[in-house]
């Protein structure tokens, strides 16, 4: 392992010396989430009732907090975490309209149970991390596949409007377990929205995300700590680079995509890319000295990919990009299985104002996030371990944040 004393100031990689993979994007600067008002508006949840799974996860808790302010008529969160349900039960103690139910996804009979008299579901439970899914795949098929699998079919015999599954940039030619078991998540929420009964009113759509910078197990934390003990702190490739957005940016992503879904669909959010070396810089110029560590004494280790871990993600394939709408904020892959004409009429997006395009989206060929825009990133609420976010606010220096390109 290759182990680096952190110079400020410095580029180790240029733009000249990445290889990228096949098709170039080209070049955006996606607007902030929190620039652009809700589209439609929020009154689609008022008096809704509403079930989010894995609602206990960084992004399911997101989602809830989210919501509530909308005027859903009730919400339930359900997870299999007992520990994280005790804790989010607390700290929402006395808020009405909101319960708790303790329910693995791949239980048939606990989920009818959850699922009953409910109008919409997000759904967010899942194994998410790469290597643990690379160690357990049965229990990546089990959950990702199968808990998908059973949340849709009790969806349909419980009668719920609308159901949004949560997936990943790693779903789009996937090299991994984890990515495998999310494409096919996404395959069988459209397979279902399209071989439903007659009778059947239940729509299910998917969206799909980056990094989300902050999220249990997301890289940021990690850094942080690594930075707090001394270093080093640890990078599988300098190369490696990925869209990220916040917890409330995926939040956002989500809520909004159950308001526009249509059935089918996968709403993906235009997401800034960053190189992970250069968060990592970032980091280290920013935190090192609140912490009382200097720097330039803050070791890089570059430890190598892990198993299944790609050095760029993907937004979408060339086969999706035929059947691609693009918004200022947006992308939407159309489902497949249907003529063009098909798609025109019922698949219109006004409300965002979605064309057709056929840019395939690769975080190795789009502009790179630059030091202030990655410090800017790392300020926003719920990115930074929550004790290092209050020392940023207490002693902001904005001079040191962040270290030059």
């Amino acid at each position: 392992m290759a182990t680096r004393a952190y110079t400020p100031n410095s580029t180790t990689l240029t733009d000249a010396t990445r290889e990228p993979p096949h098709a170039a994007a080209s070049a955006w600067r996606p607007p902030k989430m929190k620039d652009s008002p809700m589209t439609p508006p929020p009154s689609f949840f008022r008096g809704q009732r509403i079930v989010v799974t894995g609602g206990v996860g960084s992004v399911g808790r997101e989602i809830v907090r989210r919501l509530l302010p909308l005027g859903p008529a009730h919400v339930r969160v359900v997870d299999n975490n007992e520990s994280g349900l005790f804790d989010m039960e607390s700290d929402y103690a006395g808020t009405p309209n909101l319960d708790f139910f303790h329910c693995a996804i791949t239980d048939e009979r606990e989920m009818r149970r959850t699922f009953a008299n409910m109008d919409l579901c997000f759904h967010a439970a899942a194994l998410k991390h790469v290597p643990s899914c690379e160690r357990s795949p049965f229990s990546a098929v089990r959950v990702n596949i199968q808990g998908a699998e059973v949340v849709a079919r009790t969806a349909v015999e419980c009668g719920l409007h609308k159901v949004i599954f949560t997936s990943s940039d790693k779903a789009v030619n996937p090299t991994n377990v984890m990515g495998t078991s999310k494409l096919m998540g996404e395959r069988l929420f459209t397979a279902m929205n399209f071989l439903r009964d007659e009778g059947s009113r239940t729509l299910f759509s998917c969206t799909r995300f980056g990094n989300v910078l902050g999220s249990n197990g997301s890289v940021v934390p990690t850094f942080a700590r690594q930075i707090a003990q001394g270093g080093p702190v640890t990078l599988t490739d300098p190369r490696m680079t990925r869209f990220v957005m916040t917890l409330t940016e995926a939040a956002d992503l989500v809520v909004e995509s159950m308001a526009l879904a249509v059935g089918g669909e996968v709403f993906i959010t235009k997401m800034p890319v960053l190189r992970i070396e250069d968060l990592a810089r970032t980091m280290i110029e920013g935190l090192a000295p609140r912490l009382g560590r200097d720097p330039a004494s803050i070791a890089v280790q570059v430890t190598g990919p892990r198993p299944g871990e790609k050095l760029w993600e993907e937004l979408g394939t060339d086969e999706e990009a035929g059947r691609l709408l693009e918004s200022d904020r947006f992308l939407v892959v159309l489902p497949a299985g249907q003529t063009r004409e098909q798609r025109e009429r019922r698949y219109r997006y006004e409300a965002i104002e979605a064309r057709p395009s056929r840019v395939v989206y690769h975080s190795d060929r789009l502009p790179l996030m630059t030091p202030a825009e990655i410090a800017a990133m790392l300020a926003e609420p719920g990115v930074l371990p929550p004790h290092l976010a209050a020392l940023l606010a207490a002693n902001p220096q904005p001079e040191a944040l962040p270290c030059a390109s």
